[in-house]
């Protein structure tokens, strides 16, 4: 998995940071999942190495106008290319009523097939939102003055490593009978001998897992979604010593961001959703946030628009 962060900023964009936007590119699939639509981000697509031609699924975590206001536009823009193939919505009950509005409204037609999925009973009952070939999506409650919802998604375990001098030292010839044995079944060779492909593959091998939270106030649901996740992608709109108006407004610290990828034993946290008055010549910088942070959780970075993260297990 490769992550690109298309927005960062939280409530109105800066001059650097564009409001919420995050790109989930699968390369063997040549696919692009997008979690959030802040207005704007049909933009950052254009000045990114991203296809938007490759768009297959968007997440949406919440109502705000930060988080849902360049649908529309994204929406549109891909019917006048005429080739896309369908676009899968996830998100909170009033998403269709609201795109719905305004395509009516803005006499909008949409030329390929738009199906909106309702994430509030999957979340309520930890049901899996998603489950395709590869990879499973789960999502959870959060904690915001609105509905707001943090999704999981879940590579499935892989095989274990073929091994092909072994295969060769076996008088395997290579072809097509290389891909089943790297599937795990079992092929009979023209000499009659039976090779079971598992027996020429390592161990399995985990798959990554990636976790998307933001709006919320500290929640134990992010916590438990988050468990053991490669990366935790995790709103931090205010520093530490803004804590009760971060609770006022149910938004997280740095440092509640930080004990939330803690708890949940995650190996890395990128902090997002950042307030505009963090900037440079101001008291407080991205960089005292992500110090905050790493005091509690020490593999933490803090995202900025166009950064790029591989996500992969080892091996």
């Amino acid at each position: 998995m490769q992550i690109t962060f298309l927005g960062t900023s939280s409530g109105v964009p800066t001059r650097a940071r564009n409001v919420s936007a995050v790109a989930l590119r699968l390369p063997q699939r040549a696919e692009l999942w997008l979690f959030d639509c802040g207005e704007g981000t049909q933009h950052q697509f254009l000045r990114s190495d991203l296809r938007v031609s490759q768009l297959r699924r968007i997440f949406v975590t919440h109502m705000h106008g930060d988080h849902v206001f360049g649908l529309p536009g994204l929406l549109a823009s891909l019917g006048l290319a005429g080739s896309c193939g369908g676009i899968d919505l996830y998100g909170p009950d009033p998403l269709r009523d609201y795109l719905e509005g305004v395509m009516r409204t803005s006499s909008t037609r949409i030329g390929y097939p738009l199906r909106t999925h309702r994430v509030r009973e999957a979340a309520a009952s930890g049901r899996v939102l998603l489950d395709d070939d590869d990879l499973t999506v789960r999502c959870a409650p959060l904690t915001h003055r609105v509905p707001a919802y943090a999704y999981r998604v879940d590579q499935k375990e892989r095989p274990g490593r073929f091994d092909v001098a072994q295969a060769r030292a076996l008088g395997i010839p290579p072809g097509p009978i290389y891909a089943e044995l790297k599937a795990g079944h079992c092929v009979t060779l023209d000499d009659g001998r039976v090779i079971r492909g598992e027996a020429l593959c390592g161990p399995p091998r985990p798959g990554c897992s990636v976790v998307y939270c933001t709006d919320t106030v500290f929640s134990e649901a992010a916590v438990a979604l988050a468990q053991g996740a490669d990366l935790l992608i995790h709103e931090s709109t205010f520093s530490h010593g803004e804590a009760d108006l971060a609770i006022a407004r149910q938004h997280s610290t740095s440092t509640m961001a930080a004990q939330t990828a803690l708890e949940a034993g995650v190996k890395r946290l990128a902090l997002t959703h950042l307030s505009p008055r963090y900037v440079a010549g101001n008291s407080m910088t991205p960089d005292d946030l992500v110090a905050e942070a790493r005091a509690i959780f020490p593999e933490t970075i803090v995202a900025k628009d166009f950064l790029s993260l591989e996500v992969g297990a080892a091996g």
